[in-house]
Order: C-alpha cells, then sequence, then structure tokens
C-alpha cells in the first residue's frame, strides 16, 4: 500500500515561514498565519497519530508547526511594542515628527 501524504502538510510549512516572516507588519498578519497552521497542524497530527502508517510527510507538519508558534510568539512581542509604544508616547505624538523627536530625547535623558 502506498503511502499518501498527509493533508495541508506543506501548505502548513508554508505557513509557518510566512508567520515568521510577517512579524513585522504590526503582527497581525503574522498572527494570522500562525494561528491557522498551528490548527492546520494540530488536525494533521490527530491524523497521523489515528493511522500513522497511511502517510507521509509528518516532518514538515512538525517543522511547520513550530514555525508557526515561533511566529505566534514573534507576533505577540511585537504587538506588545506597539502598544506600549502608543501608550508611552500617544497617538498625537507619533503623527508628529518633531514631537516624538521631543519625547524620545526626554526619555532617554538627553
Amino acid at each position: 500500500m502506498e503511502k499518501q501524504k498527509l493533508p495541508n502538510a506543506t501548505l502548513i510549512l508554508v505557513f509557518g515561514i510566512v508567520s515568521i516572516v510577517t512579524c513585522c507588519c504590526y503582527g497581525i498578519f503574522g498572527l494570522i498565519f500562525g494561528v491557522i497552521a498551528v490548527i492546520l497542524a494540530n488536525n494533521a497530527l490527530k491524523l497521523y497519530a489515528a493511522e500513522p502508517e497511511l502517510y507521509e510527510g509528518v516532518q514538515n507538519v512538525k517543522t511547520g508547526r513550530i514555525l508557526a508558534i515561533i511566529g505566534i510568539v514573534l507576533n505577540l512581542i511585537f504587538i506588545a511594542y506597539i502598544v506600549w509604544i502608543y501608550t508611552t508616547f500617544g497617538w498625537d505624538t507619533m503623527q508628529d515628527p518633531e514631537a516624538l523627536q521631543k519625547a524620545l530625547e526626554d526619555l532617554l535623558g538627553q
């Protein structure tokens, strides 16, 4: 009997990579791709656990899941950083370059 590829194995790997690459896009896109990859990976791993002799490509699923988890963590850190920036300086300061420069100088004590 010929083994078949796990469903969405390549897609999970690609989404895991994309979640890391897009972590600087305000954290939203990478977070979405990471969560989707983790959900798909969990479903694929459950399918593989039920009948491991029927499927191949579990390594792609595991790698994609790990990359997606790393991407989720990076995206959450970036979102927290953006929230900290806006709560520290405020929306109006972020829109005005001169006010932002003055706020940064005050923060750094220059």
